[in-house]
């Protein structure tokens, strides 16, 4: 039998999890953000508490990864503490919406700074969405190792981009553009319900370090590269995102970042003009582009071990003979994607629904660090989570808190993504009843 190929480094990893996390949030929802709340210090601080979510999911997570190093990462955790429905659950919202819906509004992202450069009309720019995606889904088909390289590149070109942003904000721009003594603006729907519309920007530009456990079986050393690359990942997230939204307010004062239509332009374009529209621009596309091109390479495992499980076909648990990759899972999710992407509207409408669904998932899964815990005490683990359990108890009580303040703020969206859910439990027991064994 063929297997999955180890050939991901501690490196490769790590690129996996700074990659899937920067793709078009930091350069988009800040504008959304600064509406909500208008006091750059509140601005500041949400971004500080969507860190600390992050580093304390990732710390969570990577006890969870050492303990459980297999294909699938988070479908695995779940599937093991609480059953394969709720593994199933997960891998069915991922396929259908989460993954999918956000690799065609990075497709789509891409495409539309490629017209930046070459005027395309909207036929056009979704047929450019098609060719990139095909591209990203050959690369990663052709093996682990050259979605690896992939990642690789395409991260640090990005982190360039920022960086050079952050340069141009911290090192050209001025602490006197925002007054930073600014009390506390009027919430005529209160504080709480500013801060939770907030957050959803956040916690949506945020997600994505949990990728580097969907390819723990192609790692080496897994046990120890995957807690590593999580970490790590969100912790260089983290100082980013926090440079990066104080260079805007080094540039352009909240009210004028709260209605730019393209704040990272609007901001760079001070100090650089014309040519800071060319540089974002660019900048966006090698960012949408190579978080397309990461999530065509992780999310595909999940649906990987969910076929390995009986709980999908069979055939989407074959491995190419030459190559060494779920190659067969990988077509099924781009061939989705395609289909979203001529028949979907603008994924921005759906951002709460996408949110609201994955964080409910991301709680349950750092909840099951204390089943786990009590379930096998005596397993090996490479490592443990630190401050715990406080930091798992953070992490779980503002997701719950988000959850919970989502379903009242943005009924229609919650309600859809429960019953998304709900709509997976008969699905599951039919697969199971059935075992389809062919596609």
């Amino acid at each position: 039998m063929t297997h999955l190929k180890q050939a991901l480094t501690k490196f490769d990893l790590t690129m996996i999890a700074i990659g899937s996390t920067i793709g078009s949030g930091i350069f988009l929802t800040p504008s959304g953000i600064a509406h909500e709340l208008q006091t750059p210090w509140l601005i500041l601080a949400v971004w500080v508490v969507g860190g600390l979510m992050a580093i304390a999911g990732a710390l969570t997570f990577a006890e969870l990864g050492g303990l459980m190093p297999g294909a699938g990462g988070v479908y695995v955790y779940l599937s093991e503490a609480y059953g394969r429905l709720f593994g199933f659950l997960y891998g069915w919202a991922y396929l259908l919406v989460v993954n999918t819906g956000g690799v065609a509004a990075l497709s789509i992202a891409f495409a539309t700074y490629f017209g930046y450069f070459v005027p395309i009309d909207p036929v056009q720019l979704k047929l450019v969405a098609i060719v990139g995606l095909v591209i990203v889904t050959i690369v990663n088909v052709l093996g682990v190792k050259v979605g690896g390289i992939f990642s690789d590149i395409f991260t640090l070109l990005k982190i360039v981009g920022i960086l050079l942003l952050i340069a141009v904000g911290l090192g050209w721009g001025s602490s006197h553009v925002t007054n930073f003594a600014t009390s506390l603006a009027d919430y005529p729907n209160g504080l709480g319900s500013a801060l939770a519309v907030a957050m959803v920007g956040v916690l949506w530009s945020y997600g994505g370090w949990q990728h580097a456990s969907f390819a723990a079986a192609e790692a080496k050393d897994p046990k120890r590269t995957v807690p590593f690359a999580m970490i790590v990942g969100a912790l260089v997230v983290t100082a980013i995102y926090l440079l990066t939204n104080l260079a805007y307010m080094f540039l352009l004062p909240p009210a004028a970042i709260g209605t730019s239509q393209r704040v990272a332009a609007d901001a760079i374009g001070i100090v650089l003009g014309g040519v800071g529209g060319s540089i974002i621009a660019i900048a966006i596309f090698i960012s949408t582009f190579g978080t397309a091109g990461i999530y065509t390479l992780t999310a595909p495992r999940i649906y990987f071990a969910m076929a390995n499980d009986g709980v999908f076909f069979t055939k989407v648990a074959e491995v190419h003979p030459q190559f060494h990759t779920p190659a067969v899972a990988i077509i099924i999710q781009s061939v989705w994607v395609v289909v979203l992407i001529l028949f979907w509207g603008t994924f921005d409408k759906l951002i709460s629904y996408v949110v609201f669904t994955d964080w409910i998932f991301f709680g349950l899964t750092a909840a099951s660090i204390f089943v786990f815990r009590k379930k096998k005490p005596n397993a090996g683990r490479p490592y443990k989570t630190f401050g715990y359990p406080f930091t798992p108890i953070f992490f779980i009580a503002i997701a719950a808190w988000f959850v919970f303040k989502t379903l009242f703020e943005k009924p229609e969206q919650a309600i859809a993504g429960l019953a998304f859910l709900a709509l997976g439990v008969p699905v599951y027991y039919f697969w199971r009843s059935k075992n389809l064994s062919s596609v």
